[in-house]
């Protein structure tokens, strides 16, 4: 097998560890303690990401986006996953669900925010409705050439800033073999629609200046035209968009656990107890070789789930496994580190506290690490039904 990437691959590398550096790392602190980014430096952080062409390079060209390949854009997002989340999401890699835009919803929808005029969120997770996606509440009534939207959704990232909503709500119910299962339906809702509102969310330990909000819907009367895909066709969109999320999750990861092992490892080297440098005791030494191996292993299987996906041959497994085993190897890596260096680890003078606190919401959204398990059996288990 051939593990080379590209000249043009490591040059994109080069480039948004660049930026990364020089762009995002000297603002880290100021998030960090204000749990806020300012319009000013939104407005910076996508304008320049823009004009280096980072800006949705998830996107097709003949759209306007940068058009790189899954792994291509997992190299990409390990050297974004470095840097603070709430800094890094504002290089955006729009979701792909908005590919299955058509007509009017192009160029109301699509280009504008693959130009960076418009700002997308996707509200699919309910108080009573995580991982259970059929469970949800929130319901699309159809009434003559609308649909009247009824309920809520929370824990809807950076809701606050986006322009509009990809909303999933329940359309119907089919009878299936497991018994009466709801149909879902996606629409594209903009910001100031009567009947739909945007409130706070939770405060949350990770991700800070990333927030999440809780979604209303009190009889929001939505067009027949803003059905994102078809009518129940909701399942399709989200199949769509899953495994490309749950790629982006795992990359980021690497390069989360890559900057944490990067510290312990130059901390080992030159921190000096009992005469000589802690990186000859095998208690820390064993630690690092663990760490390395744990990070290498989830970027191959993580790498190699990507190229898959770019030939067209990803399986749901195959990013499962990816994601599953990067954002635990995360966690691994990101409490090994603070053990290393003791106290001082856990000051926020270093980014590893914050690491350590980004990661455990890694192994709980997009598909919770029990969900990413059950994905996997199945694959194993369904020939032998």
């Amino acid at each position: 097998m051939d593990f080379e990437i590209s000249s043009e691959q490591k040059m994109i590398t080069e480039t948004v560890k660049s930026f990364v550096e020089q762009e995002l790392y000297p603002y880290e602190e100021e998030v960090e303690r204000d749990n806020h980014i300012s319009p000013i430096l939104v407005e910076q952080i996508k304008k320049r990401s823009i004009n280096l062409g980072l800006y949705a390079a998830n996107m097709p060209e003949e759209f306007g986006g940068g058009g790189l390949d899954s792994l291509s854009i997992c190299l990409m997002e390990k050297e974004l996953g470095r840097a603070n989340f709430g800094l890094q999401y504002l290089v955006a890699r729009p979701s792909n669900i908005l590919l299955a835009c058509k007509d009017e919803q192009v160029e109301k929808y699509l280009l504008p925010t693959i130009k960076g005029e418009k700002i997308d969120c996707l509200a699919m997770t309910e108080p009573n409705a995580g991982s259970d996606i059929r469970s949800m509440q929130c319901r699309a009534e159809l009434d003559g050439d609308h649909f009247i939207i009824n309920g809520s959704k929370h824990f809807i990232s950076h809701a606050d800033i986006a322009d509009y909503v990809i909303l999933f709500a329940a359309s119907g119910v089919e009878d299936t073999q497991k018994g009466p299962k709801k149909k879902i339906t996606s629409f594209l809702i903009d910001k100031g629609t009567p009947g739909f509102s945007v409130e706070p969310g939770y405060n949350s330990v990770s991700h800070r200046g990333y927030h999440n909000c809780i979604l209303n819907f009190d009889n929001c009367r939505v067009h027949e035209s803003q059905v994102l895909g078809d009518v129940d066709g909701g399942f399709d969109v989200v199949n769509e968009w899953l495994g490309a999320t749950r790629l982006s999750v795992a990359a980021m990861c690497l390069g989360r656990a890559e900057r944490a092992l990067e510290i312990a490892t130059e901390w080992a080297a030159t921190r000096t107890q009992f005469g000589q440098t802690i990186g000859k005791f095998q208690g820390v030494s064993f630690k690092l070789a663990d760490m390395s191996m744990e990070l290498q292993a989830a970027e191959l299987l993580t790498l190699r789930a990507a190229w898959k996906d770019s030939k067209g041959v990803m399986t749901n497994s195959d990013a499962a496994m990816a994601k599953l085993k990067a954002s635990e190897m995360l966690a691994m890596v990101s409490d090994e580190a603070i053990q290393i260096l003791g106290g001082m680890g856990l000051m926020d003078e270093l980014p590893l506290e914050r690491i350590w606190r980004d990661h455990r919401v890694e192994r709980i959204w997009d598909g919770t690490s029990e969900i990413q398990r059950h994905i996997i059996s199945r694959s194993l288990l369904r020939p032998h039904e």
